[in-house]
């Protein structure tokens, strides 16, 4: 089963409908940018699985590709329901790779939609894209599950706040909770992810995406098409002249790994320090009067 998590963002901020007696109705996809015709599946309504977020079953028939989508939902009680048209899918979803094929090839300018050998060629390329980021960060980019059973939670902090159960000692990452469920007893089973989810991260997914489309774009041997952006060609042919890419740091320059740093593990080292001297004649006497 394809799932899609879906945030609900109303005047200009997220919201959680279902608290305030809202609802997330139904999700459209659509062959097309305009949105119109017949809609290619659709699916609905959304579970709330946490605060903030929404999920959608999406059929399994669905073939790999871009969708372009609309999102029906209702904030509050007291507003009537809209519609958001700025949602697009690309297929498959939750196979490991933190960006589509298809967002490597808009980067490239290639034409959609993709040949079966243009999406392999690009998901590898995908892939070693977050080798490196992976080998940088010294951490894996996909979390880990993990299931607690028979727990009670904190009494004043909500359910889906990682903070409120009790987690194993010794867990150094990034928490969140994916699920919980009551039990007969009264206790809790609690579904939780750890580490750091690389695909909801969008500095790693640009890094990903654009260093992907760096590596097509100098090989061109590459079935996916990329090329250099040409500036000029002597008459003959002879001489091809091609456009200078922004340095780092400039407007429109390639991100580097250093800027994925806020992403690393802070190992926490204990500092030695030298045995304090007793008064009088240590750093840290204190005054007898």
């Amino acid at each position: 089963m394809t799932v899609y998590d879906y945030r609900p963002v109303w005047a200009g901020a997220t919201c959680d409908p279902v608290p305030h007696g809202g609802s997330v109705d139904r999700i459209e996809l659509f062959a097309t940018p305009e949105r119109d015709g017949p809609a290619v599946a659709s699916a609905g309504p959304a579970v709330r699985v946490r605060e903030q977020v929404y999920r959608f079953a999406l059929p399994d028939s669905l073939q790999n590709g871009r969708y372009w989508c609309a999102v029906s939902f209702q904030p509050t009680k007291d507003v009537p329901a809209t519609v958001d048209r700025t949602v697009r899918l690309d297929l498959p979803r939750g196979s490991g790779l933190l960006a589509s094929a298809e967002e490597v090839a808009d980067e490239l300018g290639l034409p959609l939609p993709l040949t079966a050998a243009q999406r392999e060629h690009l998901w590898t390329r995908i892939r070693q894209a977050q080798a490196d980021v992976s080998g940088y960060l010294c951490r894996p980019l996909i979390p880990a599950p993990l299931r607690l059973e028979g727990v009670t939670p904190l009494y004043g902090i909500p359910l889906d706040d990682p903070h409120a159960w009790p987690t194993p000692q010794g867990l150094d990452d990034v928490v969140s909770v994916s699920s919980y469920a009551a039990t007969a007893d009264g206790t809790y089973t609690v579904e939780l992810l750890v580490g750091v989810d690389g695909s909801a991260e969008e500095p790693i997914v640009r890094y990903v995406v654009a260093h992907a489309a760096e590596a097509l774009r100098n090989d061109p041997s590459s079935p996916a098409g990329g090329s250099r952006r040409v500036t000029s060609v002597s008459a003959e042919g002879q001489s091809v002249s091609y456009d200078t890419a922004p340095l780092t740091g400039q407007v429109g320059a390639l991100p580097v790994l250093d800027s994925l740093s806020g992403y690393r593990l802070r190992l926490y080292r204990p500092i030695a320090t030298a045995t304090p001297t007793p008064w009088p004649y240590g750093r840290r006497s204190r005054r007898r009067w």
